[in-house]
């Protein structure tokens, strides 16, 4: 049988350490083909290009593994990966491991997944990696052994229609990670300011600063089961439609 196809991304770029070493956790596990931007993409969520020519550059290519970079985001990475090189959809979708923490609202800004979104857009399982430490030099060791189980896990039984993963992993050596938790994304909101500055011009430009606070505590959340060492797994989709609320709406909007 033919080795399963195993597509990585990132929003890191292709010279993230968080990167390097997702291709090295998972290349046991089949055929590697890795599309990344060839510079920082953090923060772009599902942005697309469209105003600027994409390009990709070849960096390897060898019997079970090719790696190139692409002057795109992380989606643009991901529909260029499989239209013109792949011309078909991988066995699976994995993008990271990213450097600091995707879980609760993070995901919404989240260029990392963004790429699993996409992925699954497309009917690939897929999956988002992400390490809770955002420090260029953070050890990726202690990620090793949850990201092979999950993503063959995921390569052997699939994913639901339309479902993804957000899997986050503690700052932690493995020996110190308790397991898994399959939860829910906590309730939790930025507050932001901007540090207004002074340029040697004399223009003034801005700084995002913020800080995140978490709304709930339940041992059912994401952010619940990192501060308590395990490996948080959000099962997430790309329907945005809040069922609950349109029987709620029907009558007073349909009669406006």
């Amino acid at each position: 049988m033919e080795k399963p196809v195993i597509f990585v991304t990132n929003d890191d770029g292709i010279k993230a350490p968080g990167i390097r070493k997702l291709i090295e956790f998972v290349k046991p596990l089949g055929s590697v083909m890795v599309v990344a931007p060839d510079k920082v993409q953090s923060g772009t969520g599902h942005a697309i290009t469209v105003n600027v020519p994409l390009r990709m550059e070849t960096i390897v290519k060898e019997e079970g593994y090719e790696e190139y970079s692409c002057n795109g985001t992380p989606v643009d990475c991901v529909k260029l990966g499989m239209k013109m090189i792949l011309k078909g959809r991988p066995d699976l979708l994995v993008s990271g491991i990213n450097h600091g923490s995707n879980a609760s609202i993070n995901i919404i800004y989240s260029g990392t997944m963004a790429a699993v979104f996409e992925g699954a857009m497309a009917g690939v399982p897929s999956i988002g990696f992400s390490l809770l430490n955002f420090m260029p030099d953070a050890d990726f060791e202690g990620c090793s052994k949850y990201v092979r189980k999950l993503a063959a896990k995921v390569l052997e039984d699939g994913l639901p229609k339309g479902i993804c993963l957000n899997v986050n992993i503690p700052d932690l050596p493995e020996s110190e990670i308790r397991g898994i938790k399959v939860c829910k994304q906590s309730d939790g909101s930025w507050q932001e300011d901007f540090d207004e500055r002074t340029d040697p011009g004399g223009r003034k430009y801005y700084w995002l600063r913020g800080m995140f606070v978490r709304a709930e505590d339940g041992e059912d959340t994401d952010e619940w089961a990192l501060e308590h060492h395990y490996v948080s797994v959000v099962p997430v989709h790309f329907d945005f439609t809040a069922f609950d609320a349109i029987n709620k709406l029907k009558p007073g909007l349909e009669n406006v």
